[in-house]
């Protein structure tokens, strides 16, 4: 009511249609500008790696201790700290103690191979930098530990094996 008198309901239905429309088009375009910043974002990791990739070397190190911990606790140089995005300054990154030549150095490991570099070993590793980037040799075998699967992962690998065990018995009837 607008001084005693009611609102129309074709006006409150306007309002609200133009409230939404308006909504809508401001997440369309946070969308668009997002995706955009992504595509950009994509490449520029591309061009890093290649980057990494053609300055990397293969070295020959004895890995002392491996653990996850913050930056400024990993015992890094000064200069990569500081150049280090203060949002990345507290996160957590694979620190690697190793022995390379005379010298023990602290390296910054790829999570993908973390759980696989054996501890009090000597492997021949890919190193750009400070960055272990792949492991190329080593005189032992290299193993994943065994990771613990939460609930729901195990849950996923019983409807996976279930519906293979389905699919091969539907494929077994058919051909006979």
């Amino acid at each position: 009511m607008i001084n005693g008198t009611p609102i129309p309901v074709f006006l409150a239905w306007s309002t609200v249609f133009t409230v939404l429309c308006i909504i809508l088009a401001v997440v369309l375009a946070i969308f668009i500008v997002l995706s955009i910043l992504g595509r950009k974002m994509q490449k520029k990791q591309a061009d890093n790696q290649e980057a990494m990739q053609q300055a990397s070397q293969i070295m020959s190190m004895l890995i002392i201790d491996k653990k996850r911990m913050r930056l400024k606790e990993a015992g890094l140089p000064q200069i990569v700290v500081e150049q280090t995005p203060k949002y990345m300054r507290r996160a957590k990154l694979p620190i690697v103690k190793a022995k390379v030549g005379p010298k023990i150095m602290s390296l910054i490991c790829d999570d993908k191979i973390f759980p696989v570099l054996p501890v009090k070993k000597e492997v021949k590793a890919v190193v750009s930098g400070i960055y272990i980037m792949d492991i190329k040799g080593s005189r032992n075998n290299l193993e994943t530990a065994g990771k613990k699967m939460g609930r729901l992962a195990r849950m996923r690998m019983k409807a996976e094996q279930t519906l293979q065990e389905n699919q091969n018995t539907k494929s077994g009837k058919k051909k006979s």
